[in-house]
């Protein structure tokens, strides 16, 4: 495995790092709306914080130096240009919606396929608007959409996508990762979507080291649906998630422990197929980081891009971003480590 090749650069949009923005609204400040926080604080942001524990918002605000609002309450913050939510799955539509209301750019880092599908439906209200809606601006989706796109832009054409995720990023992330293994997974094949059991379809998946081989099964996650979109002349796309036995058999049931606040080391795996110079080829790209920490980084990152106005208006994934390149620059200076398998499929 070595450091992977960089894609031919152009398009539209900058560098995303900085966000620009003259107010920023964080919805939830777990894990990731912490690090969303840091980030766009970091930028100079206006920022204000909203979490349903209000004690923990102000925790957080006072950590930043005091100067953020902090509310426990929706109905208590002023309106913002960019709502970035890092709320629980479930929370992301209903949520974005109220944010259009404001004329507000959205940024959601939500996994789940009902949550990117709902995002999905309010296109024509945010093209209306003159707004874009970020969906799935975390680790997967996320930086799995960035490193598809990656890939695509070495290859002439793309007709198959593949992702594979293993880690959590934090409580809210582990349950919505137990909760996806007892839902309806949805692949693309061959012009349709096809719908099967979440922890079925068992595949061995290779992510890069310290994570290494896992099994890897069907879930309500949101890639395929973010994928497919970003190359709809693919003829399959799929995705899926690591798994033990003991995830599988008590999907259906309440999680039996308390998650932990970041869940352990996480990796992706992204497989692309298609044609270059008339020669079928794959190109495999691994990347191992906190999952907490790169969809923070990935989400604040996003705002920043839509803050600018370089993210068109309406609703997108970031496998619709031209340039990935600068993303992965930056992710790579906060220590996200990216890489190419070379010789293994």
């Amino acid at each position: 495995m070595t450091a992977g090749p960089h894609p031919r650069t152009g398009g539209r949009g900058g560098s995303p790092r900085g966000a620009g923005a003259s107010s920023a609204l964080v919805v939830g400040c777990g894990r990731v709306g912490s690090r969303v926080a840091v980030l766009l604080r970091e930028a100079d942001v206006e920022l204000v914080l909203v979490d349903r524990d209000a004690a923990r918002a102000a925790r957080l605000a006072e950590v930043l130096g005091g100067a953020p609002h902090a509310a426990g309450d929706l109905d208590d913050v002023p309106p913002c240009d960019v709502v970035v939510l890092c709320v629980a799955a479930g929370d992301h539509v209903g949520l974005a919606r109220w944010a259009l209301t404001w004329d507000a750019a959205v940024v959601s880092t939500s996994d789940a396929g009902g949550d990117v599908a709902g995002l999905i439906d309010l296109d024509a209200e945010a093209r209306e608007r003159g707004v874009a809606v970020v969906a799935g601006a975390g680790f997967t989706p996320g930086l799995s959409c960035l490193l598809a796109r990656h890939a695509a832009n070495l290859l002439d054409d793309v007709d198959e996508v593949h992702v594979t995720k293993a880690g959590t990023g934090g409580p809210d992330c582990a349950r919505q990762h137990h909760a996806a293994l007892n839902g309806v997974a949805v692949d693309w094949r061959e012009g349709g979507w096809v719908r099967r059991r979440g922890g079925s379809g068992r595949q061995l998946a290779y992510f890069p080291e310290p994570v290494g081989p896992r099994d890897c099964y069907r879930a309500d996650v949101a890639d395929a649906v973010l994928l497919q979109r970003a190359f709809p002349t693919c003829r399959r796309v799929t995705a899926r998630v690591a798994a033990t036995r003991r995830d599988r058999l008590t999907a259906g049931l309440p999680m039996l422990r308390r998650p932990h606040p970041e869940g352990g080391p996480g990796a992706l795996r992204v497989e692309v197929w298609g044609r270059r110079g008339g020669q079928r080829e794959v190109v495999v790209y691994g990347a191992v980081g906190p999952p907490g920490l790169v969809a923070g980084t990935v989400a604040s990152m996003a705002a920043g891009l839509v803050a600018r106005q370089q993210v068109p208006v309406g609703t997108s994934g970031l496998a619709e971003m031209a340039d990935p390149l600068p993303w992965l620059a930056e992710l790579d200076a906060r220590g996200v480590r990216v890489a190419s398998f070379e010789g293994v499929v």
